[in-house]
C-alpha cells in the first residue's frame, strides 16, 4: 500500500499519532529531504525502521519504478515532503499515477495543509475555492495568468516564495483590481505567525515596506470576482448556474450558490434558470 502522509507545517506538535505510526512502521518511507524527515522523526521520539529514500522533483522520474517495485512486492510506502500533503505543489502525483496503473492500493494519512490553514483564518469566503500553486516567476507569464482569473468566482489560493511576494501582490492588484480584497498569511501556525488582510493594493504596499523584506512561508489567499447586479441579465444567470453545476452541483444547488454570490432574490435566478 502506498500511503501519502501529511507532515506539519510549522508546529511539530501538530503531527498526528497515525504519522508517528507510520513512520516507525513503514518499510519504505520516501521523503523529499531526508535530513528534514530524520529531524522530524527525532522530534516526535520516533525510529525509523524502515528503508529511507530520497523522492524530490529532481529525481521522481527515475524513482518511481523503484518504489512501484517495492508496492507491487508488498511492501508498505510512506510518502512525505517536507511540510503538508505530498501532491500539492510537491512530488506525489507521478507516484500515484503510477501505483494505481500498476493496481496498488492508495490512501492517505490526512494531516495539516497550508491551502485549508489560510483559507480558515483569511477571512474570505471558503464555501468554493481553486488553487493555483505557484504564480509564475516571468511577469509577462505572470500577467497572462492573472489576467485569466480576473473573473474567477472563487477565493483563490496561491504559494509564493518570500522574496516574490511584493512583486506578485503588485502584479494582482493590476490584473484584479487594487481594491480586490486578499489576505497574505506568512508563517502559518510556527512562531512568527502573521495574517495581514487588506485590499491588493494595501498588500503591496505593506510588502514594499517591510524593512527586511517578506520573509517567510507565504500562502496568499485571493477573493474571487463578485459580479456587479447589472451585468446579469436572463443569459448571464444561466451561464452563471450552469458553470456551478458543472462542478457537480445540483441545479438546486447551483441557483443557491449564484443567489449567493450576486445577492439576487433566489426567484430571479430560478426564472432565469428555466427561461
Amino acid at each position: 500500500m502506498l500511503v501519502l502522509a501529511g507532515t506539519p507545517i510549522g508546529r511539530v506538535d501538530d503531527a498526528s499519532p497515525r504519522l508517528r505510526t507510520l513512520l516507525a512502521e513503514a518499510d519504505v518511507v520516501a521523503a523529499e529531504d531526508t535530513r528534514r524527515l530524520r529531524r522530524l522523526a527525532s522530534d516526535l521520539g520516533v525510529e525509523i525502521t524502515g528503508r529511507v529514500v530520497s523522492y524530490f522533483e529532481g529525481n521522481e522520474r527515475e524513482r518511481t519504478p523503484e518504489l512501484v517495485e517495492a508496492l507491487v512486492a508488498g511492501s508498505t510506502v510512506l510518502l512525505v515532503t517536507d511540510a503538508g500533503m505530498p501532491s500539492v505543489s510537491d512530488p506525489g502525483y507521478r507516484l500515484v499515477a503510477a501505483a494505481l496503473e500498476a493496481d496498488v492500493d492508495v490512501t492517505t494519512a490526512p494531516g495539516p495543509s497550508a491551502v485549508l490553514a489560510a483559507l480558515a483564518v483569511s477571512g474570505l469566503p471558503v464555501d468554493r475555492f481553486s488553487f493555483e500553486g505557484f504564480a509564475p516567476r516571468k511577469p509577462g507569464e505572470r500577467a497572462t495568468v492573472f489576467g485569466a482569473l480576473a473573473t474567477e468566482p472563487r477565493t483563490m489560493v496561491f504559494f509564493e516564495s518570500p522574496h516574490r511576494t511584493g512583486a506578485t501582490l503588485a502584479a494582482l492588484a493590476d490584473a484584479l483590481g487594487a481594491d480586490r480584497r486578499a489576505a497574505v498569511c506568512r508563517e502559518l501556525t510556527k512562531t512568527y505567525e502573521e495574517v495581514v488582510r487588506g485590499t491588493l493594493a494595501d498588500l503591496a504596499e505593506w510588502a514594499e515596506t517591510q524593512e527586511q523584506g517578506v520573509r517567510g512561508e507565504i500562502t496568499l489567499v485571493i477573493a474571487g470576482h463578485v459580479v456587479q447586479q447589472a451585468d446579469l441579465d436572463d443569459d448571464a444567470l444561466r451561464a452563471l448556474v450552469a458553470e456551478a453545476e458543472a462542478t457537480g452541483l445540483s441545479r438546486k444547488d447551483a441557483v443557491a450558490h449564484v443567489v449567493q454570490h450576486t445577492g439576487l432574490r433566489k426567484k430571479r435566478v430560478y426564472d432565469a434558470a428555466h427561461a
